[in-house]
């Protein structure tokens, strides 16, 4: 098991704390994952197992559980039986109806330590969320960083280069279970295209109780295809029509969000650096995993400067930054990122490999004043850094401890 201490060390403050703690993210990203190494560091601690109950409720055993009144019920019978604090860990919670008003009570009647997981956007934003009000903490857990990935790869061929963890992380993306098919192929893209699915039925159509299937599959492949494209609702809705069907934008707008809040995809704004204000029309998107991608349309090879933007974008937000595309009159910055007082400027490109390229590449800073860290990332294995601008090759930027 991955020791994920990029998140362990965020979650550590609260471990033991009355604050809900809820982690999310996309189905299988390794939320369960870390309930176990929540649980594995509370007993290091000294805490029993016999101190923790644990539900996933996607289970059929815990089926009878899903209401707040039977969960608290058990729970609540439970705990009575147990001495000291009880440490509650509750996978899928969403699952669980009016699941807000049970972990309330819990907080309210037991000395307790709750950790629950869900794989919607939406968890905390209903009505009833207000019972939880500034007594959660969440957490985003995303797929597996090109660093997680090769600590994973490197336990079945230690003997495999950096160079060639990359390539394969390329093709089979970050989804930690893909470790436990040893990487291969076929498996693992049968294994992405069935997660895809899985998404799009649980999380995506029973969820928002979408009637047109069709018309969402149309929105989804579209938004996969065209990962780092430039687009808009209204630019879907003409495509579409184009393909015979006549769709209002606010209709795809609602699909967009559904696929968000499913975590399937993450739109970026854009944002006018000279009048520093965030422009409302033409969004960008990027895939939760690129891996995704490859098992469900293929191409990434082909589109591979897209993919090395979906893998830097992804990097950026798993590391706490917020992101947008910057504007500069006709020219764009594929990533600017800020988290506190920091900021950094990203440009991605597959290979610096004629003039023209390293022009544009580099050029796009040259109106940009501050004195911000900006950055050229590539394939290429030389480092072109000038003029104050830094040229990394990709693997050394991702495996990066920090920018500076």
């Amino acid at each position: 098991m991955i020791k994920r201490e990029l998140y362990m060390k965020r979650i550590r403050p609260f471990m033991g704390q009355e604050l809900v703690k809820i982690l999310t993210g996309i189905r299988r990203c390794g939320k369960s994952m870390m309930l176990e190494l929540i649980k594995q560091e509370l007993q290091a601690q000294g805490i029993v197992p016999e101190q923790m109950l644990s539900y996933n409720f996607e289970a059929m055993s815990n089926a009878h559980l899903c209401t707040a009144e039977t969960l608290h019920e058990e729970i609540l019978k439970r705990a009575r039986q147990m001495k000291g604090k009880v440490y509650l860990f509750f996978d899928e919670i969403q699952e669980v109806t009016q699941w807000e008003k049970a972990i309330n009570s819990f907080r309210v009647e037991l000395d307790c330590d709750i950790y629950i997981t869900g794989s919607n956007a939406k968890l905390l934003s209903g009505e009833l969320a207000t019972y939880l009000a500034g007594r959660y903490v969440e957490f985003v857990i995303y797929p597996f960083s090109f660093a997680e990935f090769m600590m994973m790869y490197h336990e079945q061929l230690p003997e495999t280069s950096t160079a060639d963890c990359f390539r394969q992380y390329l093709k089979l993306g970050g989804m930690p279970y893909l470790g436990m098919l040893r990487y291969d192929e076929d498996a693992s893209q049968r294994y992405l295209q069935d997660l895809y699915n899985s998404v799009e039925l649980k999380d995506i159509i029973k969820r928002n109780n979408i009637r047109d299937v069709d018309l969402l599959e149309r929105i989804l492949a579209y938004v996969t295809e065209n990962i780092g494209n430039t687009f808009s609702a209204t630019t879907i809705s003409k495509y579409l029509k184009n393909e015979g069907r006549n769709v209002a934008p606010e209709t795809v707008l609602n699909y967009l969000r559904a696929g968000t809040d499913a975590f399937l995809f993450y739109p970026v704004k854009r944002q006018d650096l000279a009048g520093k204000k965030i422009l409302s029309v033409q969004e960008k998107y990027y895939l939760a995993d690129h891996g995704i991608r490859e098992a469900v349309i293929g191409g990434n090879m082909r589109d591979i400067n897209r993919i090395l933007e979906n893998i830097v974008y992804l990097e950026l937000i798993r590391r706490g930054y917020t992101v947008t595309v910057g504007k500069y009159g006709t020219k764009e910055v594929d990533f600017v990122a800020a988290r506190q007082d920091q900021k950094i400027y990203v440009q991605v490109t597959y290979l610096l490999a004629a003039p023209e390229t390293v022009n544009r590449e580099f050029g796009v800073y040259a109106a940009i004043r501050d004195n911000y860290p900006k950055y050229v990332v590539s394939m290429d294995e030389f480092d072109m850094s000038r003029e104050g601008i830094k040229h990394k090759n990709i693997r050394d930027f991702l495996l990066a401890t920090q920018w500076e």
